[in-house]
């Protein structure tokens, strides 16, 4: 061979080389580490994110805004001025540590107690045999599928002729009983997990002198802790967005969104109008949202790394 056809054949060598390369950098190996699937991914990721984030960074915006930005069509996500007098109003209204401190209170109560329940009855029908059991599970499923606005009536008569209408024994009495918010959803989760529990395992602690609850308590429930902790993060945050079911049952602004929804009565009462300070902008709303929401916020950061890993191994993946 010549050197003008070794030349040729090392040229061509050196392409296919170059060409595999590239097409490893551009398809990967599986075609799911290539550099076209991981542009397509991050495109998806961040629309997604797009979306779910542009409504709160509007209110964060524009909760900084003036009277005259937000009329002002050529301001849009840069205010002229910083106006910190939004927050310092809202916070007024709301009344936010007297009011945090009361919606926790009530909240975390309410969690507690729908997930103490839950975790009873999903294990009740995951390992318990009893006459009718899949009927009463279907009809615990119903009440998800129905909506309140069916039971709203009937509700109504019972809490008042048990005396607990208009307070929050309307809500924590159910939640102890399993017929809490969305409740039968966490039943459903917990039943879930109790049932991927070896058989053979709760037979062994029955043999050793176990009693049932000795059994729930000291194998069931510890393993539990991921189911634990989804039910009880998804129940504080419906329990706290809930504003129809509170206001008609419970009758007083226990929770924040309550406040938030006064917020114009309350306002208006603390700044009369023709007083200094009477106009109220739509800036002051959003920045009551952005104080309502900010406490979930933080909850969701601080407990971020346990509710992912819950996630994970419950295998729930949304509401």
């Amino acid at each position: 061979m010549g050197l003008i056809e070794r030349y040729k054949a090392f040229k061509q060598k050196d392409r296919r080389a170059a060409k595999a390369k590239l097409k490893k950098i551009f398809y990967g190996m599986h075609l799911t580490d290539g550099l076209f699937y991981k542009i397509a991914i991050y495109t998806l990721l961040i629309s997604f994110s797009y979306v779910y984030l542009y409504p709160v960074l509007f209110m964060f915006v524009n909760s900084f805004k003036t009277v005259q930005d937000l009329i002002d069509p050529g301001v849009k996500w840069i205010p002229t001025t910083i106006e910190i007098e939004n927050y310092q109003r809202a916070l007024e209204v709301l009344q936010l540590p007297q009011s945090i401190y009361q919606t926790f209170g009530y909240v975390f109560k309410v969690s507690i107690l729908a997930t103490v329940s839950s975790a009873l009855i999903g294990y009740g029908f995951a390992k318990f045999n009893f006459p009718f059991k899949r009927i009463l599970f279907a009809l615990m499923l119903a009440t998800f599928i129905l909506p309140p606005q069916v039971t709203m009536v009937s509700n109504m008569i019972i809490f008042r002729d048990l005396g607990i209408m208009s307070s929050q024994g309307s809500m924590t009495y159910p939640a102890f009983l399993g017929q809490g918010l969305n409740q039968s959803i966490f039943i459903l989760i917990f039943y879930q997990f109790f049932k991927t529990i070896p058989h053979v395992l709760m037979e062994s602690a029955e043999i050793d002198g176990a009693s049932h609850i000795k059994i729930f308590l000291r194998i069931a429930l510890p393993s539990a802790i991921p189911s634990i902790v989804i039910v009880f993060l998804f129940s504080m945050v419906w329990y706290w967005n809930e504003t129809f079911m509170t206001a008609l049952y419970v009758g007083e602004t226990v929770t924040l969104p309550l406040k938030l929804d006064q917020f114009v009565a309350s306002y208006e009462l603390l700044y009369p109008p023709g007083t200094l300070g009477s106009e109220l902008n739509e800036a002051i709303r959003l920045a009551g949202n952005m104080l309502s929401i900010l406490p979930l916020m933080v909850l969701y950061f601080i407990g971020q790394r346990q509710f992912t890993e819950s996630i994970d191994r419950t295998g729930i993946t949304g509401e």
